[in-house]
């Protein structure tokens, strides 16, 4: 065999074995399906409020942990029981890797959510969602910081009335970063395989 061919065709062969080792090692994961936030990834807005039992919930303490946001009131009519039921439909098809995974409600009612029915109203979908309340002044910096728009809606009374809101999940990393958001319904399936694609990372 003529050592020029041979040697051309190790060295091709060998670009080649390195091109695909390569992309084995560095190839990105499946892409996401949410809306994602642009890097370098914002830090998520602090989040300090007092629980039902009176300990306070810092979302810092939280680091190590994938975060799912979503913003609602336990007086909601539809999208709010709706996507609570479904996060814990996807908690059960991530099984033990749901673990890892914590989602906390945060009211928009502040006037009838208290921090005992809120809880209440979230562990009746999940033991282990949590329900976070507070007053007016407490809960607007939350709103604002999550860009979280919220109007109670003309026509109710002074104890029934219906709150217009933002209906979106946060997705928060485990290293405290606001990553991903999805709208409502967004497919079950979606929301998995962006968890699944993080605990992977």
């Amino acid at each position: 065999m003529n050592k020029k061919i041979f040697w051309v065709g190790a060295i091709s062969f060998l670009v080649v074995a390195i091109t695909v080792l390569g992309y084995m090692v560095f190839a990105k994961p499946s892409d996401f399906r949410g809306t994602a936030y642009s890097e370098p990834y914002p830090l998520a807005p602090k989040i300090d409020l007092k629980q039902a039992d009176g300990k306070s919930f810092h979302l810092s303490d939280q680091q190590g942990r994938i975060v799912l946001i979503f913003f609602g009131y336990t007086s909601c009519p539809d999208v709010c029981p709706t996507t609570l039921a479904e996060l814990n439909v996807a908690l059960g098809k991530l099984g033990d890797k749901s673990k890892n995974i914590q989602v906390v409600f945060i009211s928009v009612d502040p006037q009838r959510d208290t921090p005992e029915k809120i809880k209440n109203y979230v562990e009746r979908f999940n033991s282990s969602f949590v329900g976070l309340s507070g007053s007016l002044e407490e809960l607007q910096p939350i709103w604002q910081g999550y860009g979280i728009f919220r109007e109670v809606a003309q026509g109710g009374t002074a104890t029934n009335y219906v709150i217009n809101h933002t209906a979106r999940i946060t997705l928060i990393d485990a290293r405290g970063n606001l990553r991903l958001s999805y709208g409502f319904q967004t497919p079950l399936e979606d929301i998995v395989n962006d968890i699944d694609i993080l605990l992977s990372q």
